[in-house]
């Protein structure tokens, strides 16, 4: 599984503690690191009907989940594709204040 984020994200941030907790090792795609990885996040996030909301709403749609031809902006639907459990309240590395 591909994660769009950006380490300037908190729910991104939260989701790279979790992977690492769980030793996942999933593919974690900062799209501030480079040009490269902006244009493709970019391009999924202005193609995809996933974003609709996120693009009428000027969000960004971070951390976006993507695995096969399956895009999502819920961690635990995520979750739910590689067999793992939604995540508990006690993974959160931080909260919204």
């Amino acid at each position: 599984m591909k994660v769009y984020g950006s380490n300037i994200c908190i729910d991104c941030r939260n989701f790279n503690h979790i992977n690492k907790a769980r030793n996942l090792n999933l593919e974690f795609i900062d799209i501030t690191e480079n040009t490269a990885n902006l244009k493709e996040f970019l391009h999924l996030r202005d193609t995809s009907s996933v974003f609709e909301n996120t693009r009428k709403n000027g969000g960004i749609g971070i951390p976006a989940f993507v695995l096969n031809d399956k895009i999502t902006l819920d961690i635990n639907e995520a979750f739910s594709w590689i067999n793992q459990p939604p995540i508990d309240d006690d993974e959160i590395l931080e909260w919204r204040e």
